[in-house]
């Protein structure tokens, strides 16, 4: 049974896009390793190979999750992509602020009136906008779009880098994009990682279905909606969404590991990047989450993406401490292998992110553990890796209430 299941419907419908943003941070915290080591443009194909690999396999898991995958595979149409979107790591809600028109069942369009990822490179300098705004997005866009139809194309009507006056009045949308699907369009050609990242354990992870019972809907059949209201849905229904988002965090990292693996001058260097990676999202997701939903320590770890869904990390917890035992996780070799005895920074980064004071003991092997939690009189200074992601303005990012309108075709 997943852990989530344990929240109320009320809670899960707050948490759910925070563990929505909290994926979109996941790249706040691992590009900026990536770009000490290898450079500005491989860090951008870092990014390309990352998303293109992972959003196709986890788009399809959540279309299967929430009753709205076309009828035939491939088949999907642009309400298919955008309702994809509305529940993608890449776009959290209000952060990365889409807006969506469409027009018929083969054309839309989509623009952001806020893009939180631009207000965390745009002060970095136009070679950083460009880098993400057109060598990331364009093939990236069209790679999620991939996972609907492979005939949908994605494409910009106006985007960053901004002129001073246009960053001073910031009033008008960030970007726009058309989407048409054609079947004259020639497919997006997949990255190589994309099959290794398809046969993943967290890939194929079988996840409870959901069970329509008591209020909120069980699904997203039927009409795509603006602002996403999650308590519109059932507590089945939210309980399957913020597992399927842990697992696209999983994926997105296994992509991540590829592509960083694939540069890197040694496995130590990978995997010293990797754990910089998971140190600042750890701390990040955990601080966010004990204080949306109130959590101490041990229960802001038993709900934290590191160790979900309970399908993929086998855990259980005691008065100070929690258990770890072989998951499918540890065949993945993702982040789950960068915790264990003498690996204990982002349980500590995480534990210390509710309370300072907190440090954590390890002990037993790689893939049987138990963290027991310890207090110290000091409190822990920020470790760099957290102070580092928290640059990103979605560190701080607060949701706001929105009213959920159907989109009809115009």
């Amino acid at each position: 049974m997943s852990r989530y299941a344990a929240l109320s419907r009320e809670q899960l419908a707050v948490l759910v896009p925070e563990l929505l943003l909290v994926g979109q941070l996941i790249d706040r915290s691992g590009m900026a390793w990536c770009i000490a080591a290898f450079g500005r443009e491989e860090m951008a194909q870092i990014a390309i190979e990352e998303w293109a690999a992972s959003s196709p396999v986890y788009t399809r898991r959540m279309q299967r999750a929430l009753g709205y995958a076309p009828s035939e595979p491939g088949q999907g149409d642009v309400v298919t992509i955008f309702k994809g979107l509305q529940l993608d790591i890449g776009a959290p809600p209000q952060f990365m602020d889409f807006r969506y028109t469409v027009h018929d069942p083969w054309h839309g369009e989509f623009h952001l009136d806020h893009c939180g990822a631009l207000m965390d490179v745009e002060s970095m300098g136009e070679d950083y906008v460009r880098s993400m705004c057109h060598d990331i997005e364009d093939p990236t866009f069209d790679a999620t779009a991939f996972a609907s139809n492979p005939h949908a194309q994605v494409r910009p009507v106006h985007r960053p880098p901004r002129r001073a006056d246009e960053r001073a009045a910031d009033g008008r949308p960030h970007c726009a994009w058309t989407v048409t699907i054609d079947p004259a369009h020639e497919p997006a050609e997949p990255v190589p990682a994309l099959a290794q990242v398809a046969a993943s354990r967290a890939a194929g992870l079988e996840l409870d279905p959901v069970v329509p019972s008591g209020e909120g809907r069980a699904d997203y059949a039927g009409a795509l909606v603006s602002d996403l209201d999650f308590r519109a849905f059932s507590h089945g229904a939210l309980v399957r969404i913020a597992d399927e988002v842990c697992l696209q965090m999983h994926l997105l990292d296994l992509a991540f590991l590829l592509a960083v693996r694939a540069r890197a001058a040694s496995p130590e260097q990978a995997e010293e990047i990797a754990t910089k990676q998971l140190v600042g999202i750890a701390g990040v997701a955990a601080a966010r989450i004990s204080a949306a939903l109130g959590t101490g320590p041990l229960a802001t770890l038993a709900l934290h993406p590191l160790l979900n869904p309970a399908a993929y990390v086998v855990t259980s917890s005691g008065p100070d401490s929690l258990t770890v035992t072989a998951s499918p996780a540890h065949e993945d070799g993702g982040w789950l292998s960068l915790c264990g005895p003498g690996r204990t920074r982002p349980l500590q980064a995480a534990l210390r992110a509710v309370d300072p004071h907190l440090d954590v003991s390890v002990e037993g092997t790689d893939t049987d553990w138990t963290a027991t939690v310890v207090r110290r009189d000091q409190p822990a200074p920020v470790a760099e890796e957290v102070a580092v992601t928290r640059f990103s303005t979605g560190a701080g990012f607060a949701f706001e209430p929105r009213r959920s309108l159907p989109i009809t075709p115009v």
